[in-house]
């Protein structure tokens, strides 16, 4: 086929750090209090600005705390799991590389003596009726590397007894989470909003508060800590930080959080989220070279939209060949600036992997897919046999 001559006006595909919100630049960040404390009143009220702006996007319930954490959202789950994990049983749910890496954190690290870890293949769910929700469970609701993800929320029960521990860092900002069926959910700036790495957020339910204050079941180091001899750290949930945070990331996120609320909150955001999936699903449809790596419709997430290659002749490849072939594929795309970082990611299945947050314009995912399929021919010719 003729090489595409239109190119996206952002070809940023990374499931992250992601695109920017539409319109950015660099002058969003002209305001940012640098060369300041975070503790002064003007830093904390800008932390505490973010946790505001975070609730009203999210609908996070106002008898929740909101905080922000160190280490984006992978701090953030290390933080609760080293905080919470042990005073009961727990079940994984480990279907992808950073489930799996909650599970190993669980079992291997922890040690716990009480684990159970129900693990599926990429492109697939666990059995979630086999989850005892009266112990803790751990799971994320979206499979950032293996775009899967929880058809419904009727999957947790509004009753449970243990607590349901969520990493939302790839669906927060893009899909519904049932407030009131979760007890402690994380997120990271740098997934749906397009803020940038090392900031995590941790949203915390009274059930959850109440298990925090009882003694640790283990020593915290000091960025693990929201509580001491006192009980909660109330300040960490009001814009006082564990450690030092960058003043620009909490800008950055800032601007994106006004952006949210202005293009009309969370249901604008998931429309345009579900929209940049539809127009991948009509694509995949109509090819006979790719395929969604979530196998049923109802669980392929609309962020991390992860697909796999099946052509018969890429099929038949060794495996290290099949490598050789998706780097060909997307360095071509990537050379001709119209896409970039869209290879899958290293412990999943070999394929691609676009993100359709709400921060990317359906216009670019559009002009992206004849790029995809001129690549694609160009590299069947160099690699078929």
């Amino acid at each position: 086929m003729n090489k595409p001559t239109v190119r996206p006006h952002r070809p940023f595909f990374s499931s992250g750090p992601c695109a920017k919100r539409p319109g950015w630049s660099l002058s969003a960040l002209d305001n940012a209090l640098l060369g300041r404390s975070h503790r002064a009143p003007e830093g904390r009220a800008r932390l505490k600005d973010v946790i505001a702006r975070s609730r009203d996007v999210l609908g996070v319930p106002d008898d929740w705390r909101v905080g922000v954490v160190p280490a984006s959202d992978t701090g953030a789950v290390e933080m609760i799991l080293w905080s919470l994990a042990g005073q009961r049983g727990v079940d994984v749910l480990s279907f992808e590389s950073f489930t799996a890496t909650w599970a190993h954190d669980l079992r291997d690290v922890l040690a716990l003596p009480d684990i159970r870890v129900f693990d599926a293949p990429y492109g697939q769910l666990p059995d979630l009726t086999a989850v005892d929700w009266a112990r803790d469970v751990v799971f994320a609701w979206n499979g950032t590397t293996s775009g899967v993800r929880l058809p419904h929320a009727d999957v947790i029960p509004v009753q449970h007894d243990g607590l349901a521990i969520c990493d939302a860092t790839s669906a927060a900002f893009a899909m519904d989470l049932p407030w009131d069926r979760l007890d402690v959910v994380t997120w990271s700036w740098q997934k749906a909003l397009g803020g940038e790495a090392a900031h995590g957020m941790v949203a915390i339910s009274p059930r959850a508060a109440e298990r925090l204050q009882q003694p640790a079941p283990r020593p915290l180091p000091k960025i693990f800590r929201l509580a001491n001899k006192k009980g909660l750290i109330e300040g960490i949930f009001a814009g006082d930080t564990i450690n030092t945070p960058s003043m620009l990331c909490v800008e950055d996120a800032l601007d994106s959080l006004r952006w949210a609320q202005g293009v009309g909150g969370l249901p604008a955001l998931k429309a345009r989220a579900e929209g940049n999936l539809a127009v991948i699903a009509a694509w995949v449809e109509r090819s006979d070279w790719i395929s969604f790596l979530a196998e049923k419709p109802e669980e392929r997430s609309c962020t991390s939209i992860c697909l796999k290659i099946t052509a018969p002749w890429f099929v038949a490849l060794e495996r290290d060949v099949q490598m050789k072939v998706v780097k060909h594929l997307t360095g071509l795309v990537a050379a001709e600036d119209a896409g970039y970082d869209l290879a899958s990611y290293r412990d999943a299945p070999l394929g691609l992997r676009i993100w359709g947050g709400a921060t990317v314009e359906r216009a670019d995912i559009e002009t992206l897919l004849p790029w995809l399929d001129w690549a694609y021919e160009e590299t069947r010719e160099a690699f078929a046999p």
